[in-house]
């Protein structure tokens, strides 16, 4: 598929899912031929306001198989999975998170398309979320005192909290990329769909010519 028929449905994916009609942008998004793994991010979320967890679950899969170094992906994949109850695979997947998070306190994913800032604290805070589950109370506890040390100064009072709940053996609730955030081309490439050809070059326009001129230039034919 051509890189500017893809930001054509990517942009059309987008106006459908801004309005709210979220079978039309599923539609649109599973005509696209060979998905990027932000479409099959995209997807997914839309699955997830929509309450489709296992449909959800398929297009983050997707979304990690394309892109294996996303983090941002299997941090989403692993909220899922923790909603479906997949506590082993939760857990792999916050720790690809955080792996691929590189020791970086956050990734802004802002020059991607989506405004979201993935931090490591959020990331921990999840893995803790899932120790709660699996009844690893003393892990959680660990986990989550890590989390306080990487979360910016002054900005640790929810968990502090969630670290009083754990102590109390209280489940915690897990966090996600907020609902109506989507992965969005850029407002360049959309401004841009109907002068751009597949290669992203502007196309050549050529001048009117007037009656009697040719367009053609002279050629040497020889010495």
């Amino acid at each position: 598929m051509a890189y500017r028929d893809l930001v054509r449905g990517w942009h059309e994916g987008i106006l459908a899912m801004d309005k709210g009609d979220w079978d039309s942008a599923l539609k649109i998004f599973s005509s696209i031929e060979e998905p990027s793994s932000r479409i099959y991010f995209n997807i997914g979320c839309v699955h997830l306001l929509t309450g489709n967890l296992e449909g959800a679950l398929q297009a983050f899969d997707k979304t990690v198989t394309k892109d294996n170094h996303l983090a941002i992906g299997f941090f989403q994949r692993g909220f899922v999975c923790l909603q479906l109850e997949m506590y082993e695979e939760a857990l792999y997947d916050f720790s690809m998170a955080l792996t691929h998070l590189r020791n970086n306190p956050f990734i802004d994913y802002k020059q991607l398309g989506l405004r979201h800032v993935l931090c490591a604290w959020e990331v921990l805070y999840n893995t803790a979320a899932v120790q709660c589950q699996l009844g690893l109370w003393q892990e959680a506890r660990i986990t989550l005192e890590e989390a306080i040390r990487q979360r910016p100064e002054g900005r640790t009072t929810s968990l502090d909290v969630a670290l009083e709940w754990v102590q109390n053996h209280l489940f915690l609730e897990p966090i996600h990329v907020p609902l109506g955030e989507f992965f969005r081309p850029r407002k360049e490439e959309v401004e841009q769909l109907d002068s751009k050809d597949f290669l992203g070059k502007p196309k050549v326009r050529h001048p009117t010519l007037q009656k009697g001129q040719s367009y053609c230039k002279n050629v040497s034919m020889g010495p």
